[in-house]
């Protein structure tokens, strides 16, 4: 199937191209669709069963059927399977079971974790198959949509197919996005990079900002907000040359003083402080930026962990 050209009709309305499925709308689902709807797209049903989706459906695909997922796919051009990792292999397997996919269809799921292998079933019979997936994390809520403009998404076809890859760009484009071509077999250390820079910086700013209210600072967001931003985009920017602090400069007995406060204040964080303080070290010297009897005496304070 063709994707007709995005530029907008003379009225400048969008025509509508391809009749998507949703399949489910949750937070990743709900926006991609809005997304391909503001597109020019049609979005014909979705699915949703939880009280939080069908919210989420009717604040950004209003008028949109909820339906069960083999009647979304049956009725779809396009079928978006937004589902938990866990749950797509067996999703895929029941809906080519039901004959809820046919040949001639495009079959795309949003999963970081799976690259375009699970998709197999569909493709035996037929579909065009594509992994789809937005190097952004998700509210479910409308700015999302604008989000998407600022953001890359991963695109995974089976090797040598370059109508599934080229289409998979072209939604992608269409639906504000930079697309990027990820090899399958590079697909898990993908995942692997944007969950230990998405998910841990979470982790990590929460634990900096409980840290700061256990010492008495309310307004820790105001706080941390400046520096975190900078530190970004700093990082990004330079790499490691962007580091500082005390690791990076070599004062263990600022280090040291760190850790007898955490064991004392913060056990909690106290494992996650060490174990980023001992890569920090270790990227710090490999920079040059740290040297040796630096690295040295930051590793004794730090137990050694690093040869």
């Amino acid at each position: 199937m063709q994707l007709s050209s995005p530029m907008p009709q003379d009225d400048g309305r969008r025509e509508a191209r391809l009749a998507v499925g949703v399949v489910s709308a949750g937070r990743v689902g709900s926006v991609l669709g809005a997304a391909l709807r503001r597109a020019g797209h049609t979005v014909v049903a979705a699915s949703g069963v939880s009280a939080a989706s069908v919210r989420r459906a009717e604040n950004l695909l209003p008028d949109v059927p909820l339906l069960s997922p083999d009647e979304v796919a049956r009725q779809a051009d396009l079928v978006l399977l937004a589902l938990p990792d866990d749950a797509l292999a067996g999703t895929v397997r029941g809906l080519v079971a039901t004959e809820s996919l046919r040949a001639g269809q495009i079959v795309i799921h949003t999963s970081g974790a799976h690259g375009v292998d699970v998709l197999q079933p569909a493709a035996e019979i037929g579909a065009l198959c594509i992994a789809l997936h937005p190097a952004m994390t998700f509210t479910g809520r409308e700015e999302d949509i604008e989000r998407l403009g600022t953001a890359c998404i991963g695109i995974t076809a089976a090797d040598g197919d370059d109508a599934a890859a080229n289409v998979g760009e072209a939604l992608a484009v269409e639906m504000g996005a930079e697309p990027v071509r990820i090899p399958q077999s590079a697909r898990p250390l993908y995942h692997a990079a944007l969950t230990h820079g998405a998910n841990h910086l979470i982790t990590l700013v929460a634990d900096s900002t409980d840290l700061l209210r256990r010492a008495g600072i309310e307004n820790a967001d105001r706080v941390l907000g400046p520096l975190l931003s900078a530190a970004l985009d700093n990082a990004l920017r330079h790499g490691d040359r962007a580091l500082t602090g005390p690791v990076a400069r070599g004062d263990a007995g600022t280090v040291r003083a760190h850790l007898g406060v955490l064991v004392d204040e913060a056990s909690d964080v106290l494992p996650s402080y060490t174990a980023l303080a001992n890569r920090t070290a270790v990227r710090a010297r490999a920079s040059g930026m740290l040297r040796e009897d630096g690295y040295a005496a930051i590793n004794g304070v730090l137990g050694g962990g690093n040869q």
